[in-house]
């Protein structure tokens, strides 16, 4: 019946679920490589980046009968990816290890990049890990000899020794920050979609509405 059953699924190509799915791959692998086996945080870093890719597809699919439950599943899905977000935020925090400002030229790099898989986001890590390594050495050879330090002019001069020296970037914490920057993209593009889905609802209504309305119809053609 035209009208009664609206398009619906097209999960893939929402931006939420695409980024989520990228959340996704990347938990998988950084819950391999830096949290404890047997530790239950893992199981359930990897189940609440899983739920917020499986809620969003869930949701879109059943958005043909109910886009109440489409709407409450992609709230799910926001809320899952939320969780997500703290336990990124804990392991930073109990290991001391620092929580990149968005503004932060390694994450502005990041978002430039607009990474689309795991091996893109890889690349990324180590890519950072060498700069910030070369940073280091770069910022102990100065404080070693400032006197024969070449500065970027292209002349030579003394280097203030007593200057913070440089942080070297783990690849743990570049890679929870690169999940942190994703988790908060997929959250905006989930906000966004919680509200449109609630206007629509508010404007159009669900299931039982349209299909009043197509029977409606059928009886006002027979008549």
């Amino acid at each position: 019946m035209p009208g009664l059953i609206p398009q619906h699924g097209g999960y893939r190509k929402l931006k939420s679920f695409q980024v989520a799915q990228l959340v996704y791959d990347v938990t998988v692998r950084f819950c391999d490589k830096y949290i404890d086996r047997f530790s239950r945080t893992k199981d359930q870093m990897v189940q609440a980046a899983r739920s917020g890719v499986q809620n969003i597809a869930e949701g879109s699919q059943v958005s043909a009968t109910s886009k109440k439950t489409e709407l409450k599943l992609t709230q799910v899905a926001r809320a899952s990816l939320e969780e997500l977000k703290l336990d990124y935020e804990d392991f930073l925090r109990q290991r001391e290890l620092p929580m990149l400002e968005p503004n932060h030229p390694a994450l502005m790099r990041f978002k430039a990049l607009k990474p689309q898989t795991l091996q893109e986001v890889q690349a990324w890590v180590a890519a950072e890990r060498k700069r910030s390594l070369d940073e280091q050495g770069l910022t102990r050879k100065r404080n070693r000899d400032p006197q024969t330090v070449t500065d970027r002019s292209g002349g030579s001069g003394a280097v203030d020794v007593g200057a913070r020296p440089c942080v070297s970037l783990s690849s743990a914490c570049l890679a929870a920050n690169a999940a942190l920057s994703l988790l908060n993209l997929a959250c905006y593009f989930l906000d966004r979609q919680v509200k449109r889905l609630a206007l629509d609802f508010e404007n159009e209504g669900g299931f039982s509405e349209r299909l009043y309305r197509v029977r409606s119809e059928k009886r006002r053609q027979k008549s």
